[in-house]
């Protein structure tokens, strides 16, 4: 059950970057590079955060803080642990972080095909705004663009949704 996976999230070190590397590989047609990853790591603007169950990297994610915005980078969770609520606690957890260091609001961009994603995004309020056309160039498909305008009033959503879900 979700509820019940103890989750944990850590900064990326570089301890956790071949897990990570092989996450991206098995989850972007177009993966980054090693080299980019050390460099959200030296980045000052790049939260880049690993979510693990017990000592194990299961998915990792991060954004760019500039301003008072918030740019969602790159999420992954690893095959053999989607749809167990990962992908949720831990686009949580990268709002909750970027709320804390001064964001209002939230922007990123996903493939046109990528309905999963989009819903996840979706629920979290962000809304597309626009489609940047052929921005993937492997396959010369659209990127949307979708925008939170309040991450905070989001994330104040989703908790009381929450404690009304909590049993007593």
């Amino acid at each position: 059950m979700t509820s019940t996976l103890e989750l944990t999230f850590q900064k990326l070190s570089m301890p956790h970057l071949e897990t990570v590397l092989e996450i991206e590989r098995q989850s972007f047609k177009t993966p980054w590079s090693k080299f980019a990853f050390i460099h959200e790591m030296r980045f000052e603007r790049s939260v880049f955060k690993v979510a693990k169950v017990g000592d194990h990297v299961v998915g990792y994610g991060g954004f760019w803080h500039v301003l008072d915005e918030a740019h969602i980078s790159n999420i992954a969770v690893h095959p053999d642990h989607r749809r167990k609520g990962i992908g949720r606690r831990l686009l949580s957890h990268l709002l909750e972080e970027a709320v804390a260091r001064g964001a209002l609001k939230a922007t990123l961009e996903v493939r046109r095909s990528n309905i999963a994603a989009q819903k996840l995004y979706e629920s979290f309020g962000f809304k597309i705004v626009t489609v940047r056309k052929y921005y993937y160039s492997d396959e010369n498909e659209d990127a949307l663009i979708m925008w939170n305008d309040d991450i905070a009033a989001t994330l104040a959503g989703a908790d009381s949704r929450n404690a009304l879900e909590t049993p007593e």
